[in-house]
């Protein structure tokens, strides 16, 4: 039996100022947030311009359960379960593709489904009793969606948490980093860049809003960068990789005065007052094009913004100010797969995209310098926590006993992190599918 099974042993996991090791390397801890914590949450599942036409899918694993993102024949994206109704084969196999026909058919004995999830026909049906027909009837079950400006959630509870309540305003990074194309629509470019990490899925996740450690743990990779820079003759011209790869190792008062904001349900953002990429080289067509469609001030106060890093607890991050985002996959208790993507603003010229591209490669991808010491600091977290010399991991940077849920902060400030697991302790602890 799992010893963490009891609720009340769950939220003493937690404390205002301090989590359990067993957060990070109990594999009871894993299989209960595989249970709970991914079902009653609303997770990110793909972008809607990853299906642009009827029929067109792309599948995807949310916590342990595999789903299917579609496009209705009328045009609306669902998210059903990827499980035929008879055995439970997944319908498809594939990543993305084509509904031949406009219809799901099961690989195994042929059920045929729409692609709202209804079911459509069964090969013999007469060798059914009219009691499994009439459950049959009922299809696969299309799951509870929101598709929020083409970015697509999915909460598998059938109750519980609405979206909105869910994200609140912390969706505003979205509204920028959409409001960011002169057309006001993203597109998804190319397949991700997909790679394993040795480390339980929260630590990734908390990394990207602790700014007490891009100086020390990018000192050789981005720090050797500015070394070299520092060096070269004065006036030369900045290529984008300097512009995108120095900036990490700025000074600790320059990310503590970046500003953090929280929110409830464990989301937050850094660079409330600048960040990593404001001082990123103009592209005078594209601000010309972002005047033109919005109007000069409105187009400004867009491209102001400059966000760092915006959490949608708990599995997508976003960087709307480079149009990239972020998915974690957990896999197992100390395995878990990122996947990054690149975004086209439509609209846009073609020098964007190019700069987005250059940022992943850079940073994000399997053969980055950036993504492989924060890489290194995981896997060394993991490693270290099968220490016993003590159950406890700080969080207690600036804490405070009266923190809200909500609030500015310093971005050097843990309150994120405190956040997350206020979100954690309530998203393992409630009941399934219980409405709030």
């Amino acid at each position: 039996m799992n010893r963490y099974a009891d609720p009340a042993s769950v939220r003493e996991l937690v404390r205002p100022d301090r989590i359990h090791r067993d957060v990070y390397v109990d594999p009871a801890v894993f299989d209960l947030e595989m249970n709970h914590l991914w079902r009653n949450a609303w997770v990110y599942v793909g972008h809607d311009s990853q299906v642009p036409k009827p029929g067109d899918f792309y599948s995807a694993q949310i916590g342990r359960e595999p789903v299917i993102m579609v496009r209705g024949n009328d045009s609306k994206v669902r998210v059903l379960p990827n499980r035929c109704a008879h055995k439970g084969t997944k319908l498809v196999s594939a990543q993305r593709g084509k509904c031949q026909g406009g219809l799901l058919r099961c690989p195994y004995h042929g059920w045929i489904y729409r692609l709202d999830g209804t079911l459509r026909s069964v090969p013999l049906k007469g060798g059914y009793s009219e009691a499994a027909q009439a459950q049959a009837l009922h299809g696969i079950g299309e799951l509870t969606s929101h598709n929020y400006r083409g970015f697509v959630f999915v909460r598998l509870a059938a109750r519980g948490i609405g979206f909105q309540e869910f994200f609140g305003e912390s969706l505003s990074s979205i509204d920028n980093m959409v409001d960011r194309s002169p057309e006001g629509r993203l597109e998804v470019a190319g397949a991700p860049l997909r790679y394993m990490h040795d480390c339980n899925w929260k630590m990734y996740v908390e990394n990207l809003n602790d700014a007490m450690h891009p100086m020390v743990a990018h000192e050789s990779s981005a720090g050797t960068a500015k070394r070299i820079w520092d060096a070269t003759a004065a006036g030369s011209p900045k290529p984008m990789v300097i512009e995108q790869f120095t900036p990490f190792v700025n000074d600790y008062e320059f990310f503590e005065k970046m500003g953090v904001r929280v929110y409830p349900n464990g989301h937050s953002y850094t660079g409330v007052n600048f960040s990593i990429h404001s001082k990123y080289s103009s592209v005078g067509e594209y601000e010309q094009r972002m005047f033109a469609a919005y109007g000069e001030e409105r187009a400004k106060a867009i491209l102001a913004e400059a966000r760092h890093n915006t959490v949608y607890y708990p599995s997508l991050t976003i960087k709307g100010a480079i149009q990239t985002i972020r998915v974690a996959r957990p896999v197992a208790v100390d395995k878990t797969i990122i996947e990054s993507w690149t975004f086209r603003l439509a609209g846009a010229p073609d020098e964007m995209l190019a700069r987005t591209a250059t940022y992943s490669r850079l940073i994000n991808a399997p053969t980055s310098m950036v993504g492989h010491d924060d890489l290194h600091c995981y896997r060394a977290i993991q490693e270290g926590l099968s220490s016993a010399s003590s159950d406890w991991v700080s969080l207690h940077r600036n804490f405070c006993a009266d923190e809200t849920n909500a609030g500015t902060y310093g971005a050097t400030n843990e309150a994120p992190m405190r956040g997350q697991y206020r979100a954690w302790v309530d998203l393992m602890t409630r009941s399934e599918g219980a409405a709030t």
